[in-house]
Protein backbone atom coordinates (compact mmCIF):
# COMPACT_ATOMS: atom_id res chain seq x y z
CA UNK A 1 0.00 0.00 0.00
CA UNK A 2 1.22 3.46 -1.18
CA UNK A 3 1.91 5.98 1.45
CA UNK A 4 -1.28 7.22 2.77
CA UNK A 5 -0.99 10.43 4.89
CA UNK A 6 -4.20 10.40 6.86
CA UNK A 7 -2.99 6.37 7.64
CA UNK A 8 0.19 7.54 8.74
CA UNK A 9 -1.33 10.34 10.84
CA UNK A 10 -3.90 7.68 12.53
CA UNK A 11 -1.04 5.23 13.05
CA UNK A 12 1.26 7.88 14.57
CA UNK A 13 -2.20 8.36 17.07
CA UNK A 14 -2.09 4.60 17.67
CA UNK A 15 1.90 4.05 18.17
CA UNK A 16 1.33 7.58 21.15
CA UNK A 17 -1.40 5.43 22.31
CA UNK A 18 0.81 1.57 22.46
CA UNK A 19 3.46 4.03 24.15
CA UNK A 20 0.97 5.05 27.14
CA UNK A 21 -0.54 2.09 27.35
CA UNK A 22 2.58 -0.67 27.95
CA UNK A 23 4.69 2.12 29.28
CA UNK A 24 4.41 2.48 33.00
CA UNK A 25 4.64 -1.66 33.18
CA UNK A 26 8.50 -0.97 32.56
CA UNK A 27 8.38 1.76 34.90
CA UNK A 28 6.48 0.31 37.94
CA UNK A 29 9.81 0.10 40.31
CA UNK A 30 10.57 4.03 39.70
CA UNK A 31 7.28 4.99 39.92
CA UNK A 32 6.52 2.96 43.19
CA UNK A 33 9.59 3.99 44.97
CA UNK A 34 9.29 8.05 43.81
CA UNK A 35 5.74 7.95 45.17
CA UNK A 36 6.16 5.70 48.36
CA UNK A 37 3.96 2.52 47.61
CA UNK A 38 4.00 -0.84 46.92
CA UNK A 39 5.01 -2.13 43.53
CA UNK A 40 1.01 -4.35 43.36
CA UNK A 41 -0.35 -0.50 44.39
CA UNK A 42 1.33 1.03 41.46
CA UNK A 43 0.29 -2.00 39.67
CA UNK A 44 -3.22 -0.64 39.54
CA UNK A 45 -2.44 2.17 37.76
CA UNK A 46 -2.48 -0.24 34.82
CA UNK A 47 -5.66 -1.55 35.98
CA UNK A 48 -6.94 2.23 35.76
CA UNK A 49 -6.03 2.17 32.35
CA UNK A 50 -7.39 -0.68 30.93
CA UNK A 51 -10.72 0.18 33.28
CA UNK A 52 -10.82 3.49 31.80
CA UNK A 53 -10.43 2.26 27.96
CA UNK A 54 -13.40 -0.16 28.85
CA UNK A 55 -15.90 2.94 30.33
CA UNK A 56 -14.55 5.71 28.03
CA UNK A 57 -15.00 3.67 24.69
CA UNK A 58 -18.81 3.89 24.77
CA UNK A 59 -19.19 7.37 26.48
CA UNK A 60 -16.68 8.77 24.20
CA UNK A 61 -18.36 7.56 21.19
CA UNK A 62 -22.37 8.23 22.15
CA UNK A 63 -21.62 11.58 23.54
CA UNK A 64 -19.29 12.74 20.23
CA UNK A 65 -21.64 11.17 17.43
CA UNK A 66 -22.41 14.74 15.85
CA UNK A 67 -18.48 15.69 15.76
CA UNK A 68 -17.19 16.05 12.83
CA UNK A 69 -15.08 12.74 12.42
CA UNK A 70 -11.54 14.90 11.96
CA UNK A 71 -12.34 17.60 14.95
CA UNK A 72 -13.43 14.44 17.18
CA UNK A 73 -9.81 12.68 16.61
CA UNK A 74 -7.89 15.27 17.09
CA UNK A 75 -10.01 16.51 20.23
CA UNK A 76 -9.44 12.60 21.35
CA UNK A 77 -5.65 13.16 20.86
CA UNK A 78 -5.79 16.43 22.88
CA UNK A 79 -7.58 14.57 25.94
CA UNK A 80 -4.39 12.03 25.51
CA UNK A 81 -1.95 14.87 25.42
CA UNK A 82 -3.96 16.33 28.64
CA UNK A 83 -3.71 13.69 30.44
CA UNK A 84 0.25 12.81 29.81
CA UNK A 85 0.43 16.19 31.13
CA UNK A 86 -1.26 15.59 33.96
CA UNK A 87 0.48 11.84 34.65
CA UNK A 88 4.31 14.73 34.26
CA UNK A 89 3.22 16.51 36.58
CA UNK A 90 1.73 14.53 39.16
CA UNK A 91 2.90 14.86 42.90
CA UNK A 92 1.48 11.76 44.56
CA UNK A 93 -0.26 8.62 43.78
CA UNK A 94 -3.67 9.56 43.77
CA UNK A 95 -2.92 12.29 41.04
CA UNK A 96 -0.95 10.03 38.61
CA UNK A 97 -4.12 7.71 39.04
CA UNK A 98 -6.51 10.57 37.77
CA UNK A 99 -4.44 11.44 35.28
CA UNK A 100 -4.11 7.57 33.93
CA UNK A 101 -7.80 7.41 33.96
CA UNK A 102 -8.05 10.32 31.77
CA UNK A 103 -5.67 9.37 29.87
CA UNK A 104 -7.26 6.04 28.76
CA UNK A 105 -10.51 7.60 27.84
CA UNK A 106 -9.56 8.33 24.54
CA UNK A 107 -8.10 4.95 23.48
CA UNK A 108 -10.99 3.02 22.73
CA UNK A 109 -13.19 5.85 20.95
CA UNK A 110 -9.82 6.83 18.66
CA UNK A 111 -9.42 2.96 17.68
CA UNK A 112 -12.92 2.63 17.40
CA UNK A 113 -13.45 5.61 15.02
CA UNK A 114 -10.08 5.65 13.57
CA UNK A 115 -10.92 2.46 12.35
CA UNK A 116 -14.29 3.71 10.28
CA UNK A 117 -11.87 6.71 9.10
CA UNK A 118 -8.80 3.97 7.84
CA UNK A 119 -11.47 2.26 5.99
CA UNK A 120 -13.13 5.50 4.51
CA UNK A 121 -10.04 6.93 3.44
CA UNK A 122 -9.29 3.92 0.82
CA UNK A 123 -10.14 1.76 -2.28
CA UNK A 124 -13.21 -0.90 -0.17
CA UNK A 125 -11.35 -3.99 -1.38
CA UNK A 126 -8.17 -2.44 0.70
CA UNK A 127 -10.23 -1.57 4.06
CA UNK A 128 -8.59 -4.42 5.87
CA UNK A 129 -5.65 -3.42 4.99
CA UNK A 130 -5.95 0.01 6.10
CA UNK A 131 -7.26 -0.85 9.72
CA UNK A 132 -3.85 -2.86 9.94
CA UNK A 133 -2.13 0.28 8.96
CA UNK A 134 -3.36 2.45 11.48
CA UNK A 135 -2.64 -0.20 14.19
CA UNK A 136 0.81 -1.04 12.71
CA UNK A 137 1.57 2.38 14.90
CA UNK A 138 0.68 0.02 18.22
CA UNK A 139 2.82 -2.77 17.41
CA UNK A 140 5.64 -0.37 16.43
CA UNK A 141 4.90 0.89 19.69
CA UNK A 142 5.64 -2.71 21.72
CA UNK A 143 9.38 -2.78 19.18
CA UNK A 144 10.64 0.68 20.31
CA UNK A 145 9.21 3.15 21.54
CA UNK A 146 7.72 1.48 24.77
CA UNK A 147 11.33 0.20 25.40
CA UNK A 148 12.27 3.56 24.80
CA UNK A 149 10.02 5.30 27.58
CA UNK A 150 11.12 2.76 29.98
CA UNK A 151 15.14 3.61 29.15
CA UNK A 152 14.43 7.07 29.57
CA UNK A 153 12.36 6.81 32.36
CA UNK A 154 15.37 4.89 34.04
CA UNK A 155 17.82 7.10 34.03
CA UNK A 156 15.91 10.39 34.30
CA UNK A 157 13.30 9.44 35.99
CA UNK A 158 9.81 8.44 35.03
CA UNK A 159 7.99 11.43 34.32
CA UNK A 160 10.43 12.58 31.54
CA UNK A 161 9.16 9.24 29.79
CA UNK A 162 5.47 10.99 30.44
CA UNK A 163 6.80 14.32 29.41
CA UNK A 164 8.01 13.18 25.82
CA UNK A 165 4.85 11.26 25.12
CA UNK A 166 3.10 14.56 26.13
CA UNK A 167 4.90 16.16 23.36
CA UNK A 168 4.46 12.93 20.80
CA UNK A 169 0.72 13.59 21.93
CA UNK A 170 0.91 17.59 20.43
CA UNK A 171 3.03 16.29 17.01
CA UNK A 172 0.31 13.63 16.45
CA UNK A 173 -2.48 16.65 16.76
CA UNK A 174 -0.79 18.49 14.03
CA UNK A 175 -0.54 15.44 11.44
CA UNK A 176 -4.35 14.93 12.01
CA UNK A 177 -5.06 18.31 11.31
CA UNK A 178 -2.81 18.57 8.06
CA UNK A 179 -3.39 15.00 7.09
CA UNK A 180 -7.17 14.31 7.27
CA UNK A 181 -9.19 15.17 5.40
CA UNK A 182 -12.55 17.08 6.25
CA UNK A 183 -14.69 14.03 6.36
CA UNK A 184 -18.39 13.86 5.98
CA UNK A 185 -20.49 12.89 9.37
CA UNK A 186 -21.23 9.30 9.33
CA UNK A 187 -24.88 8.43 8.55
CA UNK A 188 -26.67 7.44 11.95
CA UNK A 189 -29.69 6.89 13.05
CA UNK A 190 -29.07 8.40 16.34
CA UNK A 191 -27.77 6.76 19.94
CA UNK A 192 -30.48 4.48 20.55
CA UNK A 193 -29.98 3.12 17.04
CA UNK A 194 -26.20 2.77 17.72
CA UNK A 195 -27.26 0.76 21.25
CA UNK A 196 -29.69 -1.11 19.47
CA UNK A 197 -27.02 -2.57 16.73
CA UNK A 198 -24.81 -3.42 19.68
CA UNK A 199 -27.33 -5.96 20.91
CA UNK A 200 -27.46 -7.97 17.49
CA UNK A 201 -26.59 -11.39 17.61
CA UNK A 202 -23.96 -11.09 15.03
CA UNK A 203 -22.49 -8.04 16.74
CA UNK A 204 -22.34 -9.79 19.79
CA UNK A 205 -21.13 -13.10 18.33
CA UNK A 206 -18.43 -10.92 16.36
CA UNK A 207 -17.27 -8.92 20.37
CA UNK A 208 -17.22 -12.20 22.38
CA UNK A 209 -14.50 -13.75 19.67
CA UNK A 210 -12.50 -10.58 20.13
CA UNK A 211 -12.24 -11.07 23.67
CA UNK A 212 -11.54 -15.11 23.20
CA UNK A 213 -9.14 -14.25 21.15
CA UNK A 214 -6.76 -11.22 22.61
CA UNK A 215 -7.57 -13.42 25.86
CA UNK A 216 -5.48 -16.31 24.14
CA UNK A 217 -2.55 -14.17 23.83
CA UNK A 218 -2.90 -12.45 27.33
CA UNK A 219 -3.05 -15.53 29.42
CA UNK A 220 0.42 -16.38 28.17
CA UNK A 221 2.07 -13.16 27.69
CA UNK A 222 1.31 -11.58 31.00
CA UNK A 223 4.03 -13.80 32.31
CA UNK A 224 6.19 -14.14 29.77
CA UNK A 225 8.90 -12.72 31.96
CA UNK A 226 8.43 -15.47 34.83
CA UNK A 227 7.56 -18.15 32.36
CA UNK A 228 11.46 -17.13 30.65
CA UNK A 229 12.84 -16.64 33.74
CA UNK A 230 11.79 -20.38 35.43
CA UNK A 231 11.68 -22.54 32.77
CA UNK A 232 14.57 -21.10 29.97
CA UNK A 233 17.00 -19.86 32.98
CA UNK A 234 17.43 -16.59 30.87
CA UNK A 235 19.01 -13.62 31.92
CA UNK A 236 17.54 -10.46 31.68
CA UNK A 237 18.98 -9.20 28.35
CA UNK A 238 17.39 -12.17 26.77
CA UNK A 239 13.98 -11.73 28.29
CA UNK A 240 14.50 -7.84 26.86
CA UNK A 241 15.37 -9.09 23.17
CA UNK A 242 12.13 -11.27 23.56
CA UNK A 243 9.65 -9.06 24.11
CA UNK A 244 11.32 -7.05 20.83
CA UNK A 245 11.12 -10.15 18.87
CA UNK A 246 7.19 -10.92 20.48
CA UNK A 247 6.93 -6.83 19.26
CA UNK A 248 8.24 -7.51 15.75
CA UNK A 249 6.16 -11.08 15.56
CA UNK A 250 3.32 -8.51 16.59
CA UNK A 251 3.79 -6.22 13.50
CA UNK A 252 4.41 -8.81 10.82
CA UNK A 253 1.02 -10.29 11.93
CA UNK A 254 -0.94 -7.31 11.68
CA UNK A 255 0.22 -6.54 7.60
CA UNK A 256 -0.23 -10.25 7.42
CA UNK A 257 -3.92 -10.17 8.85
CA UNK A 258 -4.88 -7.30 7.00
CA UNK A 259 -4.18 -7.75 3.11
CA UNK A 260 -5.32 -11.88 4.06
CA UNK A 261 -8.81 -10.38 6.19
CA UNK A 262 -9.27 -8.35 2.50
CA UNK A 263 -9.79 -11.28 0.93
CA UNK A 264 -11.49 -13.59 3.29
CA UNK A 265 -12.39 -12.45 7.09
CA UNK A 266 -13.22 -15.89 7.54
CA UNK A 267 -10.17 -18.08 6.56
CA UNK A 268 -7.92 -15.51 8.42
CA UNK A 269 -9.48 -16.17 11.93
CA UNK A 270 -9.54 -19.63 11.28
CA UNK A 271 -5.64 -20.10 9.97
CA UNK A 272 -4.40 -17.62 12.72
CA UNK A 273 -6.59 -19.21 15.02
CA UNK A 274 -5.17 -22.61 13.93
CA UNK A 275 -1.40 -21.65 14.09
CA UNK A 276 -2.18 -19.84 17.82
CA UNK A 277 -3.20 -23.31 18.86
CA UNK A 278 -0.20 -25.40 17.83
CA UNK A 279 2.60 -22.69 18.63
CA UNK A 280 1.09 -22.67 22.58
CA UNK A 281 1.04 -26.35 22.59
CA UNK A 282 4.52 -26.65 21.11
CA UNK A 283 5.66 -23.58 23.46
CA UNK A 284 4.84 -26.05 26.88
CA UNK A 285 8.01 -27.84 26.03
CA UNK A 286 10.17 -25.37 23.55
CA UNK A 287 10.22 -22.97 26.59
CA UNK A 288 12.67 -25.11 28.28
CA UNK A 289 15.50 -24.07 25.63
CA UNK A 290 16.39 -20.39 24.35
CA UNK A 291 16.66 -20.73 20.49
CA UNK A 292 13.39 -23.27 19.91
CA UNK A 293 11.78 -20.65 22.59
CA UNK A 294 12.44 -17.70 20.52
CA UNK A 295 11.16 -19.20 17.31
CA UNK A 296 8.16 -20.17 18.77
CA UNK A 297 7.40 -16.60 20.51
CA UNK A 298 7.83 -15.22 16.69
CA UNK A 299 5.36 -17.21 15.45
CA UNK A 300 3.03 -16.94 18.29
CA UNK A 301 3.50 -12.81 18.18
CA UNK A 302 2.57 -13.36 14.24
CA UNK A 303 -0.36 -15.43 14.62
CA UNK A 304 -1.11 -13.20 17.71
CA UNK A 305 -1.59 -9.87 15.90
CA UNK A 306 -3.10 -11.21 12.40
CA UNK A 307 -6.37 -11.69 14.08
CA UNK A 308 -6.70 -7.63 14.81
CA UNK A 309 -7.46 -6.81 11.58
CA UNK A 310 -9.53 -9.53 10.49
CA UNK A 311 -11.65 -9.22 14.28
CA UNK A 312 -12.16 -5.35 13.54
CA UNK A 313 -13.59 -5.66 10.13
CA UNK A 314 -15.87 -8.30 11.40
CA UNK A 315 -17.40 -6.55 13.77
CA UNK A 316 -17.60 -3.14 11.90
CA UNK A 317 -19.89 -4.97 8.78
CA UNK A 318 -21.97 -6.66 11.59
CA UNK A 319 -22.23 -3.59 12.77
CA UNK A 320 -22.29 -1.48 9.44
CA UNK A 321 -25.24 0.51 9.56
CA UNK A 322 -24.01 2.24 12.85
CA UNK A 323 -20.79 0.98 13.24
CA UNK A 324 -19.54 3.75 15.69
CA UNK A 325 -20.17 2.53 19.05
CA UNK A 326 -19.87 -1.03 18.28
CA UNK A 327 -16.23 -0.52 16.43
CA UNK A 328 -15.51 1.44 19.58
CA UNK A 329 -16.72 -1.38 22.22
CA UNK A 330 -14.91 -3.93 20.27
CA UNK A 331 -11.33 -1.91 21.65
CA UNK A 332 -12.52 -2.44 24.98
CA UNK A 333 -13.43 -5.68 24.14
CA UNK A 334 -9.46 -6.42 23.58
CA UNK A 335 -9.07 -5.25 26.82
CA UNK A 336 -11.65 -6.95 28.49
CA UNK A 337 -9.90 -10.43 26.84
CA UNK A 338 -6.73 -8.73 28.14
CA UNK A 339 -7.85 -9.14 31.39
CA UNK A 340 -9.50 -12.37 31.76
CA UNK A 341 -6.25 -13.36 29.97
CA UNK A 342 -4.18 -12.30 32.72
CA UNK A 343 -6.55 -13.49 35.47
CA UNK A 344 -6.90 -16.93 33.55
CA UNK A 345 -3.03 -17.15 33.79
CA UNK A 346 -2.56 -16.06 37.50
CA UNK A 347 -5.45 -18.84 38.44
CA UNK A 348 -3.12 -21.58 36.56
CA UNK A 349 0.15 -20.07 38.60
CA UNK A 350 -1.87 -20.08 42.07
CA UNK A 351 -2.86 -23.45 41.46
CA UNK A 352 0.56 -24.43 41.45
CA UNK A 353 0.09 -26.09 37.92
CA UNK A 354 3.51 -24.48 36.78
CA UNK A 355 4.39 -22.24 33.77
CA UNK A 356 3.92 -24.55 31.03
CA UNK A 357 0.23 -24.94 32.16
CA UNK A 358 -0.59 -21.26 31.25
CA UNK A 359 0.64 -22.33 27.55
CA UNK A 360 -1.91 -25.11 27.55
CA UNK A 361 -4.59 -22.82 28.66
CA UNK A 362 -4.25 -19.91 26.20
CA UNK A 363 -4.18 -22.87 23.57
CA UNK A 364 -7.27 -23.75 25.18
CA UNK A 365 -8.14 -20.27 25.05
CA UNK A 366 -7.33 -20.06 21.10
CA UNK A 367 -9.21 -23.24 21.01
CA UNK A 368 -12.76 -21.79 21.68
CA UNK A 369 -12.13 -19.43 19.52
CA UNK A 370 -11.35 -21.70 16.86
CA UNK A 371 -14.66 -23.29 17.65
CA UNK A 372 -16.18 -19.61 17.38
CA UNK A 373 -14.66 -19.09 13.90
CA UNK A 374 -16.10 -21.74 12.40
CA UNK A 375 -19.55 -21.53 13.63
CA UNK A 376 -19.69 -17.82 12.52
CA UNK A 377 -18.19 -19.33 9.14
CA UNK A 378 -20.66 -22.14 8.60
CA UNK A 379 -23.34 -19.67 9.53
CA UNK A 380 -22.17 -17.37 7.12
CA UNK A 381 -21.97 -19.98 3.80
CA UNK A 382 -25.44 -20.99 4.77
CA UNK A 383 -26.93 -17.44 4.62
CA UNK A 384 -25.05 -16.84 1.75
CA UNK A 385 -26.29 -20.07 -0.46
CA UNK A 386 -29.96 -19.71 1.14
CA UNK A 387 -29.65 -15.97 -0.67
CA UNK A 388 -28.92 -17.43 -3.86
Amino acid sequence: MRINPPLVALSIGAFGIGVTEFAPMGMLPGIAADLGVSIPAAGLLVSAYALGVLLGAPLMTLTTGRIPRRYLLIGLMAIFTLGNLMSALATDYYSLMVARVVTSLNHGAFFGVGSIVAASVVAPEKRAGAVAAMFMGLTLATIGGVPLAAWFGELFGWRTAFWGITGLGVMTMAALWFALPNLQMPKSLGVLAEVRVLGRGPVLGALALTVVGSGAMFTVFTYIAPILSNETHASTAYITAMLVLFGVGLTLGNMWGGKAADRSIDRTLIVSLSVLIVVLLAFTVLMRWPLPAAIAILIWGIASFALVPPLQMRVMEAAKDAPNLASAVNIGAFNLGNAIGAALGGAVINAGMGYPAISLAGAAMAGLGLLMALAFAWRSRTIATAVV
